[in-house]
């Protein structure tokens, strides 16, 4: 009897293991979730892998009211490439590409680039990395942290978001970590606080969606001085492609960009 209840416990065990084999690791399950939900979030930031974005940045006072603004047209080529033109009078003819960690700027007196970093800042709490990169589901590893409340403030009436943790693939990029919160009907990015490479929280994000369900502003908040605040509006998208040589450094410093 012991020895005939031994087999059938070994049987049993089998089957267990044949089917743990069948089925893929839970951490795998996760990991393509989270995937598939930065994917989404994407592109409800962009909406194609070759953009052209028409971007106004403005720097609020402590009353909401405009201190002062600046336009750029960003070009966006597939994964790690843009291309960001000057709009503003005050920056005309300055140019600034981003190749991957590298960012060069493009001075219309100068034959020189300079190198930058993501983190240099164009306007108030706006750096160039937070205008010429809309990539987190390639540039971050993440982890489902669950559910939570879409604000920080809970409510009676407050929706309930996916709270999501990123961790950057490489150090160049301009946020180290990223606490996301995205809609949990629609996946949208709701809020988010952004991270330096010291793990020092640095800024945080709002994002609102216009009729379409793209995100049309981002307004960005200085983590330790709240009034300071600088809002960033794509006022228009459209597919493009732009020449290969735009994306190449020695060209961008002899050529002027014709459009």
């Amino acid at each position: 009897m012991k020895t005939t209840t031994h087999r059938l416990k070994l049987s049993f065990l089998g089957l267990l293991m044949a089917a743990a084999q069948l089925l893929p690791p839970l951490t795998a399950q996760a990991d393509t979730r989270v995937q598939e939900l930065l994917k989404r979030a994407d592109a409800r930031r962009a909406g194609s892998s070759h953009l052209e974005i028409h971007t106004l940045v403005q720097q609020l006072a402590a009353d909401g009211s405009v201190s002062r603004e600046r336009r750029y047209t960003v070009l966006s080529q597939g994964l790690e490439k843009s291309l960001v033109l000057m709009r503003s009078p005050a920056e005309q003819g300055q140019k600034v590409l981003m190749l991957g960690e590298d960012y060069w700027l493009f001075l219309p007196s100068s034959q020189r680039p300079v190198r930058i970093t993501p983190s240099q800042k164009i306007l108030g709490e706006a750096s160039t990395g937070d205008i010429a990169t809309l990539n987190w589901a390639d540039d971050y590893d993440g982890e489902l942290r669950g559910e939570a409340p879409c604000e920080e403030a809970a409510g009676p009436a407050v929706r309930s978001c996916l709270h999501l943790s990123l961790r950057a693939q490489r150090k160049g990029l301009s946020y180290q970590r990223i606490e996301l919160w995205l809609g949990k009907a629609r996946g949208e990015p709701v809020r988010a606080e952004l991270y330096l490479l010291s793990d020092k929280l640095a800024k945080r994000a709002r994002y609102q969606l216009d009729a379409q369900g793209m995100v049309s502003e981002m307004m960005l908040e200085d983590a330790l001085a709240g009034e300071r605040k600088t809002r960033v509006s794509y006022q228009g998208r459209r597919e493009r492609r732009i020449p290969e040589a735009w994306l190449n450094p020695m060209f961008l410093s002899r050529s002027p960009v014709l459009e």
